[in-house]
């Protein structure tokens, strides 16, 4: 790692935590940690490029066939790459699978950047995510490896804290904040070797426990509109990702306002 190195170009490669939900703009967009950071490296350093070629419900198969070599064939500074997760969260998952397409993607994208990033990506509590704890871990033990070997940085957000606070996901239980995406992207900064702006892992003030029927219509709202929808998608092979394009395909100058 480069302390305070400079960037000129990065590319985002996963699903849809790196595409930036549920960070809405007022357009109806997701900006998301990815662009934050590009944000703040195109701050640094005019002519700064951005690619962010994630998109959400894609599985790791389908993020080395359609990201990986694109990402590598750009040849930027920084690329980040975050996937798996959603393969853990299928009723049926063969890790050995997930490992092999896992380190097939860094094998790829190591030669073709100056420095990978992996993730280990924030954890979250509840029986949903308790089913799939021993998987998540399995993925996130093996991310340690391939960087261990390759020589890719990571950023442990499984770690910390503040990131598994229920106050820090949206009301799908499945997506970050806006705060939330402002801590990764300030993570992924700091491990960078860039310079400390805040502390990430601050943690929140204690929170106000909800009353049993705010609790149960929380959870009655969270079952219809989000639960059962993913659930039909999983029975049914669907994603909410089919057909659609990735944000920024292109690695192209930034505007640091943008975000």
């Amino acid at each position: 790692m480069e302390m305070n190195a400079n960037y000129t170009s990065f590319v985002a490669v996963g699903d849809s935590f790196t595409e930036g939900m549920s960070d809405r703009l007022p357009d109806g967009s997701y900006r998301g940690w990815a662009d934050l950071l590009a944000g703040r490296l195109a701050a640094r350093t005019p002519g700064f490029r951005y690619a962010n070629l994630a998109v959400r419900g894609k599985l790791i198969g389908q993020i080395v066939d359609e990201q990986v070599d694109l990402a590598a064939a750009m040849q930027p500074d920084v690329v980040t790459l975050v996937g798996g997760l959603n393969d853990t969260l299928r009723p049926k998952c063969d890790m050995g699978r997930v490992r092999g397409l896992l380190e097939e993607a860094v094998e790829k994208l190591t030669p073709s950047c100056r420095q990978l990033v992996l993730m280990r990506s924030p954890g979250r509590n509840g029986p949903v995510m308790e089913r799939f704890r021993p998987r998540m871990e399995e993925l996130f033990a093996y991310v340690d490896v391939l960087a261990a070997r390759h020589g890719a940085l990571v950023v442990d957000l499984y770690g910390a804290e503040v990131l598994a606070d229920q106050r820090m996901w949206d009301l799908d239980r499945l997506h970050l904040t806006a705060d939330g995406h402002r801590r990764v992207a300030e993570a992924v900064w700091q491990t960078l070797g860039l310079e400390a702006e805040d502390d990430w892992q601050a943690v929140l003030p204690p929170a106000v426990a909800p009353g049993w029927a705010a609790r149960r219509k929380g959870d009655l709202r969270f079952a219809r509109q989000y639960l059962g929808p993913w659930i039909g998608r999983r029975l049914t092979g669907r994603s909410s990702g089919d057909g659609r394009p990735a944000k920024r395909p292109d690695l192209l100058p930034f505007e640091p306002g943008r975000s």
